[in-house]
């Protein structure tokens, strides 16, 4: 698409968008009397107005009928986490025995390595990005410890090349294929927070099991946001949030992905809890754990009703929608957004600023999220976005990320962006 940095091309391109009624299924905030412009969804998505009905709809049950809820209510809370098996499934490409949704994010990614980091004398090492996500490099360092090694010495870091922003995907093939036989465990972020790079993670999952390694990915960053195939790519397991793109409120409930060829070993190890045991013996209180078999098998507790009942609001909208059409938008958006900061950036006439994209170009390497250095400026140009209505994400030292979203991000919010950065730069 050839983009023009005008109001009347931004609004034509919202009248052609077959998604602008979703917009109105949001609450747009509205500080200092004026609503903002949201490019936060890769870190807080926004409230469906939808919510406050779903959540009132379980505290009406829970009024109504006490403990019975669990078999009376619109919803009977014994089941509720089943409903998300199908449209999950369609977000992160699995079968719907592959996936549950319990616990939360980084809860979940320990659950899971109890499972899949299983070391030997011999093979006993972990891969994953440098600078991943704080909670992933706590998680992977404490699993380490626990099973009494050295995480300087089990654990594998792969960085961008001296000089670059980005990881090379052959990078991270050498050094899994370096590793060998001493490698237990790829866990990388689909997508890199910082940077918005998307890994290929059949080919990393290809990589991994060549040497004997399980593979399995933090999708923080990834589910609602990129097209995912994890049971196609024969990922081993995966976790992420659901209050980013899939918009189901603070601390949202965390969904996990295990390939099918491992949920239904009930002999793989992991920590138990009774909403994990058989369905038909749950109730008997009998000693002696036996899992679903299914991802279900993971589950240490019952759902946590009323923060899935956020969960539910947007997935029933994400479920209307389909990927695929949010894909499509998504790019449009987000390319959108990269030429409006193209073309200001076209427009500095120092050579102590500029405005570096650093997010991959190539669609295969990117999804919602734009990151962007600012060269030659500190806090305060964030801080002047930020009073002006522009609700972005600051990372030292000078880096802004922004998601405009497909769900309720407008063609006219990339425009108004562009105004006000261009204002804040002089």
């Amino acid at each position: 698409m050839t983009y023009e940095n005008s109001l009347e091309f931004a609004l034509k391109l919202d009248e052609q968008d077959e998604l602008k009624s979703y917009r109105d299924k949001f609450h747009i905030p509205v500080i200092n009397g004026k609503e903002i412009i949201y490019f936060t969804g890769n870190s807080l998505g926004l409230q469906p107005k939808s919510t406050k009905d779903y959540i009132n709809q379980e505290l009406d049950d829970w009024a109504q009928w006490g403990v019975e809820g669990h078999f009376l209510g619109k919803n009977p809370w014994f089941a509720y986490h089943e409903m998300f098996a199908k449209p999950i499934s369609k977000i992160v490409g699995a079968t719907e025995q592959e996936v549950v949704v319990m616990n939360n994010l980084t809860v979940n990614l320990n659950l899971l390595l109890v499972s899949f980091y299983r070391p030997t004398t011999t093979r006993y090492k972990i891969l994953c990005e440098a600078k991943a996500f704080p909670s992933d490099q706590y998680a992977l360092e404490m699993q380490v410890r626990n099973t009494g090694l050295n995480p300087d010495e089990a654990i594998i870091e792969i960085a961008p090349r001296e000089g670059e922003r980005t990881i090379h995907n052959e990078d991270i093939i050498t050094a899994i294929e370096e590793a060998g036989d001493t490698l237990a465990c790829v866990m990388i972020g689909g997508v890199n927070y910082f940077t918005g790079q998307v890994f290929d993670m059949k080919a990393i999952t290809e990589a991994a099991h060549k040497v004997g390694a399980n593979c399995g990915f933090d999708l923080a960053h990834g589910a609602g946001n990129i097209e995912l195939k994890l049971h196609d790519w024969e990922v081993d397991f995966a976790c992420w949030c659901s209050y980013k793109y899939l918009n189901s409120g603070p601390g949202g409930v965390s969904g996990v992905f295990i390939h099918e060829k491992h949920c239904n070993n009930t002999e793989l190890p992991r920590f138990a809890g009774w909403w994990g045991q058989e369905k038909e013996t749950r109730f008997l209180m009998e000693k002696g754990f036996n899992p679903i078999k299914s991802a279900e098998g993971w589950q240490m507790s019952n759902a946590p009703v009323l923060s899935m009942a956020a969960h539910k609001a947007a997935i029933d909208i994400f479920d209307e929608v389909g990927m695929e059409k949010l894909l499509k938008k998504q790019r449009i958006l987000s390319g959108y957004l990269e030429f409006i900061v193209d073309d200001i950036n076209s427009q500095l006439t120092t050579t102590d600023t500029s405005l570096e994209i650093i997010t991959p170009r190539n669609w295969k390497e990117r999804g919602c999220q734009v990151s962007v250095i600012a060269h030659g400026y500190g806090k305060d140009l964030f801080d002047e976005l930020t009073e002006e209505g522009i609700i972005s994400d600051w990372r030292e030292p000078n880096v802004i990320r922004m998601a405009p979203i497909p769900l309720y991000n407008s063609y006219e919010d990339i425009y108004r962006f562009g105004e006000i950065l261009t204002k804040a730069l002089k």
